[in-house]
């Protein structure tokens, strides 16, 4: 295969690599219209305390995913729309959607599409909302960051969770073997997506597990991009935004990214003993001033 030489192209890349890992993700989920249904909420208390009141507010959920967070979400009282490349992501987001009775819009497009079309058409929300593992999939933070404060209203917030860039650094045995700051060009994991959700066991399966898929491989290849921390809040702030809140944990919510992560209360993974700490996520809350249009 010819190697991407645009950002569309990596893009592209990625997302027929998330389709196949989508697939092999949600093999591993029991029942999950039926979980969502009975009131059963995919999100941690740490995107609840994050997000706030969201009742009657209007919500775009970037890089989304298979839309299970998003209709958690939508269950707390908002107005929901996802966005995600993945075409099994977003068809199995709307199904998830009819299945469980809970109300959202899904769509397929590349992020940086989708910005510039919603600012076109003049489509403002109340917050935007990211998560986990979905930065490094980010080309331009410059073009993404003035986007989402384009398509928020006034007094709008953005709100994100992620895996922290330095955590990033280790290989799966905890070992420092990746750099901290990136370039033009981004990683490439010949692997492609890998089966996380699978990893993790019960981490990333509130609604129960499933064996599923077993000896996923990927033929897809997928590249990545190193923001650090302070590119993403340089890039937040030169799009008009004011920081409110930055926070970093000691944990990673229900994915165990490393070998022999310790599981502790409430599905919080902790890097293995004998381990220094290290920040395994960080949460950033920003606002577009009242009168920015």
């Amino acid at each position: 295969m010819t190697e991407p030489k645009s950002p569309t192209e990596y893009h592209e890349a990625n997302r027929r690599s998330w389709n196949e890992a989508t697939v092999a993700h949600n093999t591993h989920k029991k029942d999950q219209a039926g979980f969502l249904r009975r009131g059963g909420s995919t999100l941690f208390p740490e995107e609840i305390e994050l997000l706030g009141d969201v009742t009657g507010k209007r919500l775009v959920h970037l890089l989304c995913n298979a839309g299970q967070d998003s209709l958690s979400i939508a269950r707390l009282g908002a107005e929901v729309t996802g966005v995600d490349i993945s075409d099994e992501a977003i068809d199995f987001a709307t199904k998830l959607s009819t299945e469980s009775g809970i109300p959202a819009t899904f769509i397929r497009s590349d992020v940086y599409g989708w910005l510039r079309i919603a600012r076109e058409e003049g489509q403002t929300f109340d917050v935007a909302f990211c998560s986990y593992g979905a930065t490094c999939w980010l080309s331009d933070l410059t073009v993404w960051a003035q986007g989402v404060f384009d398509v928020l209203r006034p007094g709008g917030r953005f709100v994100a969770i992620e895996f922290h860039p330095m955590s990033m650094m280790f290989n799966e045995q905890f070992e420092l073997t990746y750099p901290y700051f990136g370039n033009d060009t981004p990683l490439k994991w010949e692997e492609g997506v890998q089966d996380y959700v699978a990893a993790s066991g019960t981490g990333l399966t509130p609604a129960g597990a499933e064996e599923g898929t077993t000896n996923f491989e990927n033929p897809h290849p997928v590249y990545e991009f190193l923001w650090t921390i302070g590119d993403i809040i340089t890039a937040l702030i030169g799009a008009g935004f004011v920081i409110e809140r930055y926070q970093e944990y000691a944990y990673a919510n229900g994915a165990k990214v490393f070998a022999d992560m310790r599981e502790t209360a409430g599905r919080r993974m902790r890097p293995p003993e004998g381990v220094p700490n290290v920040p395994m996520m960080y949460a950033v809350v920003a606002s577009k001033p009242i009168g920015r249009p």
